[in-house]
């Protein structure tokens, strides 16, 4: 399990006259659990969607487990899963119908896929509402169920932008103990939240960025030695002093 899972190589992406990623470049280790922290508009989304070939760069390119993304996206897809924030999902079929979609897409057998299916349904709550169009699930229920499409075909590095979103505590407990099995069974997680406990608890290695650069990489030990951060300082205290956040402000004027 040596090597590198994830190679960013001077990633950019300009919308119009905005700079989304500047030159970002990389890299994530096999079987890490790598946390990509920032404020919001800091280029994170952007970068996962440069990185699973669903946006195209303006200029860089990447590799996910030796498969360069601009020669050979096809084969990129067969190795990763992928959980987007805004959930593109196709919500006329039903919870089941959709597992089985995706499923189908990368190739599983028949059989295989309904195996698959009925587990992840189970594992993940859903098996009562198998059944209802993914048009009527919560919010919640919705993010499940695109991460259970994310997980049928067994990726080697899955990439989860904020998938605890909407996610009731209990359903968060089951899918954060889950994706920290699979780290230890030697898939890459590439994850993103502002929950900054969860990435406390869980990541082996984090990467802040702010305005489409990166400001620090590494263990929080390291980034705390780096930016000769008090060695118990929490990670908010580290990210905020990182994005030189300031938290400053007066009172509403209409406040008693």
């Amino acid at each position: 399990m040596t090597g590198d899972a994830i190679v960013a190589e001077g990633l950019s992406k300009v919308f119009r006259d905005k700079t989304a990623v500047d030159r970002l470049s990389f890299t994530v280790k096999r079987g890490r659990f790598f946390g990509f922290l920032g404020p919001n508009g800091a280029g994170k989304s952007t970068t996962i969607k440069m990185l699973t070939g669903l946006l195209r760069p303006t200029s860089g390119d990447a590799v996910i487990e030796g498969v360069r993304v601009s020669q050979d996206l096809l084969a990129v897809k067969g190795l990763i899963g992928v959980l987007t924030e805004d959930l593109p999902l196709y919500e006329r079929l039903t919870g089941e119908e959709y597992l089985h979609f995706a499923g189908r897409m990368y190739g599983l057998p028949r059989e295989e896929v309904r195996r698959r299916a009925d587990e992840l349904l189970d594992f993940l709550s859903l098996a009562d509402d198998r059944q209802q169009l993914i048009l009527d699930y919560s919010q919640g229920m919705k993010k499940k169920a695109a991460l259970a499409a994310a997980l049928i075909h067994n990726p080697r590095v899955l990439f989860l932008d904020e998938p605890l979103n909407g996610i009731d505590p209990v359903s968060g407990r089951v899918v954060t103990d889950l994706l920290r099995r699979m780290a230890q069974k030697g898939v890459t997680l590439f994850f993103t939240t502002h929950v900054l406990d969860v990435v406390e608890r869980l990541c082996d290695e984090v990467a802040v960025i702010d305005k489409g650069r990166i400001v620090a990489q590494g263990t929080l030990d390291e980034i705390r030695r780096q930016r000769e951060v008090a060695g118990d300082a929490s990670l908010e205290d580290v990210f905020l002093k990182l994005v030189s956040a300031d938290v400053r402000r007066e009172d509403l004027s209409w406040l008693g």
